[in-house]
């Protein structure tokens, strides 16, 4: 079994490789006119910085997005788009860039991300996608969290050891199994796993690993692929953000 394959998104994707140009210009044309605060430092690292949208009014919380790019790639500016629909409801949004694999391991990236939750404002609805999905569920018992949507999540991390990108993520054993949301306890929150109906068979086979896992719903999304399934995140009304404020 090809496990880089397994892995792979884009090449399975119609244009997928043009989503990253999509995304960059998307949220630069929503930051133009948007209510931020843009560089908020919350760590010693350049790349320990994140950005808050803030709502009109007092927030009723904070929502934090967390980006994926398997811990290899991206940071916040490509995302900032998807704040539209918890802004509209009243909830600020915080997305937080972290420090990149192979310069940190996965375990020190969750300790990043944990650093820039833990001064947020509560009640606190955490969100992300893909290697952010799995960042996010492993900060679900953190104080003051109310409800988890790990979207299309790598849950299980024992398998990247068969693939090439191993080499940057440098992930032995014993931190696979560790950093493992399938294997940690169950979180004494809400969670919803939430997945694209198209996407790659491994993805739909985590999300649902994580879900019989922690007892938790799962959602599989209909015609969403590992790209777009985080495009309703942009959409007041969407079951994505109904799921993630409720």
């Amino acid at each position: 079994m090809d496990m880089d394959d397994r892995f792979a998104n884009a090449a399975y994707i119609p244009d997928g490789m043009s989503y990253p140009e999509k995304w960059a210009r998307q949220a630069a044309a929503f930051r133009a006119t948007a209510k931020a605060e843009l560089d908020v430092r919350y760590g010693p690292s350049a790349r320990q910085v994140m950005d808050v949208f803030h709502p009109e009014g007092t927030p009723k919380g904070t929502v934090v997005f967390v980006h994926g790019g398997y811990w290899v790639a991206f940071d916040k500016s490509f995302w900032s788009h998807l704040a539209a629909g918890p802004l509209a409801h009243g909830w600020s949004v915080t997305m937080p860039s972290y420090d990149l694999c192979p310069d940190v391991h996965i375990s020190e990236i969750k300790q990043q991300i944990e650093e820039a939750v833990r001064g947020l404002q509560g009640p606190l609805r955490l969100t992300g996608h893909s290697a952010g999905g799995h960042l996010v569920a492993r900060l679900a018992g953190m104080p003051h969290v109310a409800r988890v949507v790990p979207i299309a999540p790598v849950a299980e991390l024992t398998p990247l050891l068969q693939t090439k990108m191993n080499a940057d993520l440098r992930l032995s054993e014993d931190e696979a199994f560790a950093q493992s949301p399938v294997n940690l306890p169950p979180p004494n929150v809400p969670v919803t796993v939430w997945v694209g109906g198209d996407e790659r068979p491994v993805f739909q086979e985590q999300a649902k690993q994580l879900a019989d896992a922690w007892g938790v719903d799962l959602v599989v999304s209909e015609g969403e692929h590992h790209f777009n399934v985080i495009e309703p995140l942009a959409d007041r009304d969407s079951r994505l953000v109904k799921a993630l404020l409720s």
